[in-house]
């Protein structure tokens, strides 16, 4: 007879990359001017991203759409067209004014959204992974002794891993500018098997 358990491990990280959704839309009216001229506002917008310091690593194209809009069906009154960028911002300190740059680019201009992400989460997962089999230890050693019985070797160990933000710290948004990453909580969940002792 054995001794399921499942034990939970969460540690906080601060994130110190920001994935920035941007973009640009024109409309014009017929498709090859609407399509020419997204492909010269996505370029003026790329090559304002690199003059701000992003690298051509940390650039690529996330949407390519060109369509018509209809005033009254069939009949076309312009065409749309759009060209996505994301960017990664690895100094987050310069996040506002690559959000800036983005802005300046022009009335084509689009921003989508941000978000987070910790580069490196390896150290807070291995703190995240102790909590949880410390967790799942401490609660089958009750088990056992609620069975009157003594707990013996680990059969198994599963885990998942769960990566979900957390709520902004909105003093720190206020003292280092509009944009902040807050935390980002690292949840590690084990399921494990104890045999029964002797």
């Amino acid at each position: 007879m054995d001794i399921t358990v499942v034990g939970e491990g969460t540690v906080a990280a601060v994130p110190d990359v920001m994935r920035l959704q941007a973009g640009v839309e024109v409309r014009r009216q017929s498709a090859a001017e609407a399509f020419a001229g997204v492909r010269a506002a996505a370029s003026r917008l790329a090559e304002a991203l690199r003059q701000a310091g992003i690298a051509e690593r940390d650039l690529r194209t996330t949407e390519l759409s060109l369509g018509p809009e209809y005033e009254a069906y069939p009949k076309v009154s312009a065409y749309r067209a759009a060209q996505g960028v994301e960017a990664v911002i690895r100094d987050l300190a310069r996040a506002d004014e690559i959000i800036d740059t983005v802005a300046r680019v022009g009335e084509e201009a689009r921003l989508h959204g941000v978000a987070f992400e910790v580069s490196d989460p390896a150290t807070a997962l291995r703190e995240a992974r102790a909590g949880a089999f410390a967790d799942a230890r401490a609660k089958a050693e009750h088990y056992a002794e609620l069975a009157g019985r003594p707990l013996g070797g680990v059969v198994s160990v599963s885990e998942e891993v769960e990566r979900g933000p957390q709520p902004m710290r909105l003093a720190a948004a206020a003292e280092q500018g509009s944009v902040s990453p807050g935390q980002q909580g690292l949840t590690v969940t084990v399921r494990v098997v104890h045999a029964f002792g002797d």
